[in-house]
């Protein structure tokens, strides 16, 4: 049988090809010079599986939606204290290009404008990094990442770096005010060939993945970050991702996400997909008309708008009964709604029965879902109950109830 969801992707891609509005950056010779008909769209899973349609394997640069990502490999380099000491997390409400800056402080409003991203591609690897430093960390950064070798174009970079007067006027008001250390040129040089390292939508989806599972790379298993930084930054992107379009984006589309004026647009919706699509022609905010227009119908039709409230529990605790033994059977992604509601029918349940805790269908726990869930199991042993886990694909490792014991498994 042959998955419908490449059938539904290429059909949205159909759907919107007629759209011929926007035009290609054209402040950018090599991005000017696009083929302005390249559409395509990928989506991966998180756990791994990546379905692909249009121009899929089309290669442009990453531009601006290298922000996030180099924002969390210098929060990785650094550490997030000395991150947020140098650049803000609040929206600009201005153009990418803009200076941007706090009173005050004078920080840069957010990483996901030009003067945010140049102070965060200059914290790369560490005070001492030279700019090929800095740009071999993106160029292998973004690599592990995407699950492949990645490289930078070099014709676009140079293309970019002879019309990169106001990202050098900004690096030197950033140096100025102290936020920027280091030789400008080499920066916003190193911050260009960041800029310009060469993805297709697949490398953009399997990126975004990443950030969806928390760090963990769905293809290769690799922990490339922690869960904490993944977090932080995939907030970053749903407040400040899209510009000064970001508040219509978030309500109207309602997945974080990150543009780039070479057509590119990347998504992720937390503990489920990263979207990637492509498409050069730009809106009137920088932003890609088809790509977005893409988005919009993804969060229409899949319901991937992240504060959607109309799609039923995605988690869910079952009760049964046989021969003396009572099951708790749990299924989802275990957050704390699912563990409170599983203490109280412990609470409730026969107090002379053996209890058994199935996570056969959980594909996580949250942190403190997992503490409560054992919690539960200690105090029904602590009962005198007899106390069991099923747990055949490990989603429940090393069930210490807390006193050094352990529930047996069946």
């Amino acid at each position: 049988m042959k998955s419908p969801v490449p059938d539904y992707l290429d059909e949205v891609l159909d759907s919107l090809r007629d759209d011929t509005s926007g035009a290609n950056a054209d402040y950018i010779p090599e991005l000017a010079e696009a083929d302005p008909e390249r559409f395509g769209m990928a989506l991966t899973t998180t756990l791994g599986r990546t379905y692909a349609a249009g121009d899929a394997d089309t290669e442009f640069s990453i531009q601006s939606i290298s922000k996030p990502f180099a924002y969390a490999a210098a929060i990785i380099d650094r550490g997030l204290d000395r991150v947020l000491d140098a650049v803000g997390v609040e929206p600009s409400g201005e153009a990418f290009n803009e200076l941007s800056l706090e009173g005050g402080t004078h920080r840069p409003k957010n990483p996901m404008i030009n003067a945010g991203a140049i102070t965060a591609h200059s914290l790369l690897v560490g005070a001492e990094a030279g700019q090929d430093d800095r740009v071999d960390r993106a160029v292998t950064f973004f690599s592990r990442l995407a699950g492949r070798d990645l490289r930078v174009d070099e014709r676009v970079c140079a293309s970019e770096l002879g019309s990169a007067h106001r990202n050098l006027a900004i690096a030197y008001m950033l140096r100025t005010y102290g936020i920027l250390d280091g030789d400008v040129p080499s920066v916003v040089e190193g911050y260009t060939r960041q800029c310009s390292i060469l993805v297709s939508v697949r490398d953009l989806s399997v990126m975004a993945a990443t950030l969806a599972t928390g760090g963990i790379q769905p293809v290769t298993g690799e922990r490339v970050m922690d869960p904490a930084i993944a977090r932080h930054v995939m907030s970053v992107m749903a407040t400040a991702g899209m510009y000064d379009a970001a508040g219509d984006w978030l309500t109207r589309v309602g997945i974080p996400a990150k543009s780039g004026v070479a057509g590119g647009i990347v998504g992720v919706l937390p503990d489920r997909v990263g979207i990637g699509t492509f498409s050069p022609r730009l809106d009137s905010f920088g932003n890609s008309q088809r790509g977005r227009l893409a988005f919009e119908r993804l969060s229409k039709d899949m319901g991937m708008h992240l504060f959607s409230s109309d799609q039923g529990r995605l988690d869910a605790v079952d009760v049964s009964e046989s021969r003396g033994t009572v099951t708790f059977a749990l299924q989802g992604n275990i957050q704390v709604t699912a563990a409170s509601e599983l203490l109280d029918l412990m609470a409730e349940s026969d107090g002379a029965a053996d209890v058994v805790l199935d996570v056969t269908r959980v594909h996580s726990f949250s942190d403190v879902a997992r503490r409560m869930s054992l919690e539960g199991l200690r105090r029904l042993r602590l009962d005198g109950r007899k106390v069991a886990v099923r747990d055949p694909s490990g989603v429940l490792p090393n069930p210490d109830l807390g006193d050094g014991s352990y529930p047996d498994a069946v």
